[in-house]
């Protein structure tokens, strides 16, 4: 089993940047393929980013290809997403996810993650 704390959630304005965080404890992180979801009021969670066990493939939602960049560093247990050129319409809760099904592959649907963060906001004004 894992566990998930998200952090480096905020306010910016639109067209700013903010980095988020996901720190992982328990069983080993490089096990797992990792993802980014998002969840605005009012609305489904939906998938924003994924990569893979080792990091070598990604994939992203088309509204954050080109603005959005998920990594992770295995050596620490860590797994983040910069978000630059950021829009009014970013604004949610971010949560990160991790699965052990196929770790080697990137997932992009809720129902593929088994372990999941609390979240934290970003909001963009305009």
């Amino acid at each position: 089993q894992v566990q998930l704390v998200e952090s480096g959630g905020g306010v910016v304005q639109a067209g700013g940047s903010l980095r988020l965080s996901c720190a992982a404890s328990g069983r080993s992180f490089s096990s797992y393929a990792m993802g980014w979801f998002r969840q605005a009021p009012g609305k489904e969670r939906e998938f924003v980013a994924a990569l893979s066990v080792i990091g070598g493939s990604t994939v992203y939602a088309d509204s954050v290809k080109g603005r959005f960049t998920i990594s992770r560093e295995n050596a620490k247990n860590m797994l983040s997403l910069q978000m630059n050129n950021l829009k009014p319409e970013d604004t949610a809760v971010y949560s990160c996810a991790a699965t052990v099904r196929k770790p080697y592959l990137v997932h992009r649907t809720i129902g593929e993650y088994d372990y999941w963060g609390q979240g934290t906001q970003v909001t963009v004004s305009s």
